[in-house]
């Protein structure tokens, strides 16, 4: 019986030692958003959706530059959502998002 607490402190105690390490394997997608023009859109919601978060989406409207981030992602692979009204929807799929890096996605 002794053996066994041993045994579980040990692993709870290395699941603790390796939690920072996985906190910090967070990325994000990032962009800006223009119209065919060229120019800024302000207020577009982009919505990233994935397997590998745990809320399946997040989302973030873009600023008055048109620039949008989400971050703490975990690796996985994305879809990226642009929404206006008024305008015709983008969507990007299969976008890779590897641990500690931030992706650049606008619509194209």
């Amino acid at each position: 019986m002794r053996r066994s607490r041993l045994v579980v402190l040990a692993v709870a105690l290395g699941c603790l030692a390796l939690w920072p390490a996985a906190a910090r394997a967070q990325s994000a997608i990032a962009g800006v958003v223009r119209d065919t023009s060229g120019a800024v859109l302000p207020g577009v919601t982009v919505e990233v959706a994935s397997d590998a978060l745990i809320e399946k989406t997040r989302s973030a409207t873009t600023d008055g530059q048109g620039q949008y981030k989400i971050i703490d992602l975990r690796p996985g692979t994305y879809v990226v959502a642009f929404t206006l009204p008024g305008f015709s929807s983008v969507k990007r799929d299969g976008l890779e998002l590897p641990s500690n890096f931030t992706a650049t996605s606008t619509p194209t």
